[in-house]
């Protein structure tokens, strides 16, 4: 046997590579990996900061200042704008009728706009047309549906008057609509839901196309009928769609501000005054920017608040299992 052909039978160690290069690979891919991102995320950052982070800070600051909203605020009031926001009855006023504006929208808006979608979702002629009539008043910006319905709506010679003087149930109401604070909140809220249900009416269309046919056509084989398969089969799955229609409800009626004051501008009497209203009438009719500022602040900690609970105990079915930033999960 030649010396060629002779093998080692001892095990050897298997060759590694040096631990700085093996380590430094993966780490180096994470840093390049996060330097494109925030390349790429970087405008929207930026902007973010300036037209978020940056107001946010600057109406924090403001409020604890007498401030006419010229020069730098000099006049130091400490938490005088707060004591005063928390005794001022049409602050308070604004309170319950943002409450008021978000208890109709879920039992009515929501309902109406599900109802709607349920229908549009059937097989049926001419539904894209439905679907397109019904989302347009929601295309139309806010200050053209306020026109619009201001002249609906005016006293005596509105096309609201008009109809109304032939009905017996909402004859009295003809010239009361919204120059009457008993009508004029309720009034509001009928331009709002014909403005925004059809926005909420997509995202159920969007979410009902997501229900896998083949459960349904299980449950009608076992026999269930029209009105058990809705409650449930469409409606379980339809949840989170259902709450995400919720959450953006809430918000915008917390925070609506352009339709009221296109349309009434919070009157009469404050009848329809929401805190955006009130914010924009002390800061840019009474030049009264840090208690404007204070109600800015009570805004965003109210939205802030609510969006936190919500996501807590509502979302955080739906948040489960999605995938974070960091790969990890929820």
């Amino acid at each position: 046997m030649t010396p060629s052909a002779t093998t080692d039978d001892r095990p050897r160690p298997a060759v590694r590579a040096p631990r700085g290069r093996a380590r430094g690979a993966p780490a180096g891919r994470r840093l390049r990996g996060w330097m494109s991102a925030t390349w790429f995320l970087l405008p929207a950052l930026l902007l973010f900061l300036f037209f978020v982070l940056i107001p946010i800070f600057v109406a924090f600051y403001t409020s604890f200042f007498t401030w006419g909203g010229f020069g730098r605020p000099d006049d130091f009031a400490g938490l005088d704008n707060y004591r005063k926001l928390s005794g001022d009855p049409v602050f308070r006023g604004d309170l319950w009728r943002g409450l008021f504006l978000v208890v109709l929208s879920i039992a009515v808006q929501l309902p109406v706009a599900l109802g709607t979608a349920v229908l549009l979702n059937q097989r049926m002629r001419g539904r894209a047309v439905y679907r397109a009539v019904f989302f347009a008043p929601y295309i139309l910006s806010e200050v053209i549906a306020g026109v619009l319905f201001g002249i609906i709506f005016l006293p005596g010679t509105g096309l609201a008057d008009t109809l109304a003087g032939d009905l017996p149930l909402v004859g009295g109401l003809a010239g009361t609509w919204f120059s009457d604070p008993g009508t004029a909140l309720p009034t509001l809220f009928a331009v709002m839901t014909w403005k925004y249900f059809g926005f909420h009416m997509m995202i159920y269309l969007a979410g009902l196309q997501g229900v896998p046919a083949e459960v349904l056509e299980a449950a009608s084989i076992d026999g269930a009928g029209p009105w058990r398969r809705f409650r449930g089969v469409t409606l379980p799955l339809l949840g989170p769609t259902l709450r995400i229609s919720m959450f953006l409800s809430v918000i915008g009626s917390i925070q609506l501000f352009d339709l009221v004051w296109v349309t009434t501008t919070g009157g009469p009497t404050h009848s329809t005054e929401t805190m955006a209203v009130t914010m924009f009438q002390f800061g840019f009719k009474r030049y009264q920017m840090g208690y404007a500022s204070a109600i800015s602040v009570a805004m965003f900690l109210i939205s802030m608040v609510f969006s936190l609970l919500y996501q807590r105990y509502a979302l955080r079915r739906d948040l489960q299992g999605a995938v974070t930033s960091a790969g990890g999960r929820r």
